[in-house]
């Protein structure tokens, strides 16, 4: 009996020996991991620092050039730097709501740099006014800077961990200093980044295109009642078993629209299909509809027409697919508004469609009401063959058609398309029907998910 009693003593005690030095291992495992996470988020804010202080210094260098081949340069320096140090700010374990102007603000010095390498591109130099504004963004720089460093101190003394930051406890937090950089950051926008100008700029990111009044929505605004009864004919419920606006904003998904965001759901149980209605002209601006495929029951064709068929019952008229992405159950179709012909590339609407039945499972028209209008398309000045001309030797044209494409800012371009193949690739050339500038280049690659526009 007491033999028995050791044996089992003796067991308990290796059981505890063994849960103790699993229990060690994983506390090992867990702070290494812990350091790991620790590390990448630290290397990331070095070298976003670095970038921006790379930034700064290039903008500054950038006031005292004489030289069109410096200024060039330092513009590409810049334009590459303020990009890296956008890519590193956000993937912090900062909140983003903190951010957005310094983001926006990264994001515009890139833009912005890219758009006078462009002027310069076409012989043009920089004016008196736009020196000015390089002065204020190296001024916006250094400032920001300044705060990265006074992050960096903190990092370098131990004051900031960005592991719990990034593990979100809050409470914990701020109960500390641990949160440091979130709060330094936001004290930075709201005490520096408030005055931070508009840029008048031809580019994507220039705040007259952010900003730009939808084209493609009527003016009277819509009700919440008024959005919700167009969400639910839209997609074609008649009862739902529940509908839910968890959003009014310009948050919509892909767009500055401001539109209600609803959560829906069709019946007890289901799945909740997410949509958004313009509040102004009650168009829906994009819908989600996530369902699990379990197999494939139609080919692409069929779903291409699926795609086709709900534009049409939608009120979308004359639009042309472009180009696919293939998932592994569904398709992702682009579709462009064509009008005598003509491709216009700025009215886009994306269509997702599921492989079992040919449901739609997502839509984003936001790019279309931003930019449709009744357009007038314009005679070219130049002809096709002088157009040619502008192609590189070599360049095994296969087909050539006119295209209306967006220029860096907002406005349009016609221009000549030129599809074909050099050395074995398939590109797309755009020469510029009014002045024969070759303004843009496509890689097209084909393969077994579909064609991609590079």
């Amino acid at each position: 009996m007491r033999d028995k009693k050791t044996i089992i003593s003796v067991l308990l005690l290796l059981a505890l020996v063994a849960v103790g030095v699993w229990g060690y291992n994983e506390y090992k495992t867990k702070n290494y991991y812990k350091d790991q996470l620790t590390n990448q988020y630290q290397r990331m804010f070095y070298d976003m620092k670095d970038n921006i202080e790379t930034v700064q210094t290039s903008l500054s260098k950038s006031l005292v050039s004489a030289s069109e081949e410096k200024d060039v340069l330092l513009l590409s320096q810049i334009y590459q730097q303020a990009y890296f140090a956008h890519d590193k700010l956000s993937q912090l374990p900062v909140a983003h709501n903190n951010l957005a102007k310094t983001e926006k603000f990264l994001t515009q010095v890139a833009d912005y740099s890219y758009s006078l390498i462009a002027r310069f591109m076409k012989g043009e130099k920089l004016d008196d006014k736009e020196r000015q504004v390089l002065f204020r963004l190296q001024d916006y720089t250094e400032q920001l800077t300044r705060e990265l460093e006074g992050a960096h101190e903190k990092i370098a003394k131990g004051d900031l961990t960005l592991f719990k930051v990034a593990k979100g406890q809050n409470q914990e937090i701020a109960k500390s200093n641990q949160n440091i950089l979130d709060v330094q950051m936001q004290k930075y926008e709201e005490e520096q980044m408030t005055d931070y100008p508009e840029l008048i700029y031809d580019g994507p990111f220039s705040d007259q295109v952010m900003n730009a009044v939808p084209k493609g929505l009527p003016k009277k605004k819509v009700t919440r009642e008024q959005a919700e009864k167009i969400a639910l004919d839209f997609l074609r419920i008649s009862n739902p078993s529940e509908v839910k606006l968890f959003n009014k904003g310009k948050d919509t998904g892909t767009s500055n629209i401001e539109a209600y965001t609803f959560s829906i759901t069709p019946k007890k149980g289901d799945r909740n299909i997410i949509i958004g209605v313009s509040v102004k002209g009650g168009k829906v601006v994009w819908m989600q509809n996530p369902k699990d495929v379990k197999e494939k029951n139609i080919s692409e064709k069929e779903a291409l027409k699926k795609a086709e068929e709900f534009l049409s019952k939608n009120g979308y008229k004359g639009m042309e697919a472009n180009y696919s992405t293939k998932y592994d159950d569904s398709i992702l179709y682009n579709f462009v508004y064509e009008k005598n012909g003509v491709p216009i590339y700025t009215d886009l609407i994306k269509v997702k469609v599921a492989l079992d039945d040919g449901e739609i499972i997502a839509a984003d028209m936001a790019k279309y009401l931003i930019s449709h209008v009744d357009r007038e398309i314009p005679k070219p000045k130049i002809s096709e063959n002088e157009a040619k001309e502008k192609v590189r030797i070599g360049f095994n044209i296969e087909r050539v058609r006119l295209a209306i494409i967006p220029d860096n800012g907002s406005r349009d371009m016609l221009c000549y398309e030129f599809s074909g193949q050099y050395k074995g690739y398939d590109f797309i050339v755009y020469i510029n029907a009014m002045d024969g500038t070759q303004e843009d280049i496509l890689r097209i690659i084909k393969d077994e998910n579909g064609t991609l526009m590079m």
